[in-house]
């Protein structure tokens, strides 16, 4: 997804007209029944006078503004909630990363009413994103989490696995969340000899992705095999394949997804892509 042209605004905006308004229960997005994102109407709604809106910024000179529901709120009239992870295809790049950025804000805000350190209510800093202590003083932002991302290529093969929490036939590259005092070039090497038993060489930086289920930030890599036997982990992992030339391949994640066009970019020659 591309990065969004919104920037961080005064809270005061959230009580002014919003061009775009996002509304979330847990992970589900409120769209009208054609499945279009609602604008300012949708505050006329009984409902939305009991809602904490939250100024997210403005986008292609539009505000924006976000909110998260109770995860029994029932959608009003014309409207339903959809998966936001479905709708990026319908929302497209751009779209996609504006509504990414609008769910970390309402979750950040949703988990951080209160001061982690003294129980106070917090207060919403006018010129960040921040909420503030007023008692002690405690800043929270909302979170990021870095996560690392690897296609092992070897000559004009690649490493595919299987995640035990993906859908039926996925596979994918390796990721990995980086861990305190980690580099992501340690998280790298670890995850891969965690995660598979290999051990590889020769990092390159391919792109990152924000990655809003929940807060991720992954950084994609390539890296080349140095050796070893696969050796899957048995609890994240559940198998991993090498896919060579003229290879039919398994089913791989999205275009729309860093991992999608990750691997899409290293496609072995000839490879035969997935077909339902």
């Amino acid at each position: 997804m591309a990065d969004p042209t919104a920037s961080p605004t005064s809270p005061e905006i959230a009580g002014s007209p919003a061009g775009r308004v996002f509304v979330f229960r847990g992970s589900e997005l409120l769209v009208r029944d054609d499945l279009s994102l609602p604008g300012e109407e949708v505050r006329s709604h009984e409902w939305a006078v009991k809602v904490e809106w939250q100024a997210v910024g403005h986008h292609l000179g539009q505000a924006c503004i976000s909110a998260a529901l109770a995860r029994d709120a029932a959608p009003p009239p014309g409207y339903t909630f959809k998966r936001l992870r479905e709708m990026f295809p319908l929302l497209g790049e751009e779209a996609s990363a504006v509504a990414g950025r609008a769910f970390q804000i309402a979750e950040w805000a949703r988990t951080h009413r209160y001061c982690g350190h003294c129980g106070t209510p917090t207060v919403r800093v006018s010129h960040e994103f921040c909420m503030r202590c007023p008692n002690c003083g405690l800043s929270a932002y909302p979170r990021i989490s870095p996560a690392m991302m690897v296609l092992i290529r070897k000559g004009d093969s690649i490493l595919l696995a299987r995640n035990a929490n993906f859908v039926a036939g996925r596979y994918s590259a390796l990721a990995g969340f980086v861990e305190a005092g980690e580099s992501l070039e340690a998280t790298v090497h670890r995850e891969v000899e965690e995660e598979v038993g290999l051990r590889v060489r020769d990092l390159k930086y391919f792109k990152s992705q924000s990655w809003p289920f929940p807060h991720s930030l992954m950084l994609a890599f390539t890296a080349e095999y140095d050796g070893g036997d696969i050796r899957v982990d048995g609890h994240e992992i559940v198998d991993a394949q090498w896919y060579g030339p003229g290879d039919r391949l398994p089913d791989i994640p999205p275009l729309d997804s860093v991992a999608g066009s990750l691997i899409r970019a290293h496609l072995p020659p000839g490879a035969i892509p997935y077909k339902r």
